[in-house]
């Protein structure tokens, strides 16, 4: 299963643990997919998605809570990471 499937079905923190454990598994097969390949590329556009988060949910019409973040939430700025610029 890809590691974007696996992140729309997260609902405990074992999803999420799981879902780590195929995150970097990802990165390393796939690592050529990845836009942010260095610590450094990654936590910036962790920190720039973090940010702009709200922006996709409610571009894709899914409810948020900025205070009261889900495990889903998580994860789904993690996987942004992977690719945003």
């Amino acid at each position: 299963m890809k590691v974007e499937e696996l992140s729309e079905n997260i609902e405990t923190k074992k999803d999420f643990e799981v879902f780590l454990e195929n995150l970097r598994a990802d990165f390393d097969t796939n690592k050529d997919e990845w836009e942010n390949r260095n610590l450094k590329d990654f936590l910036e556009a962790l920190h720039a998605y973090t940010s702009s988060i709200e922006g996709y949910y409610k571009n894709m019409d899914i409810p948020f809570d900025e205070n009261r973040p889900t495990w889903l939430n998580f994860a789904d700025v993690l996987l942004g990471a992977t690719v945003y610029e």
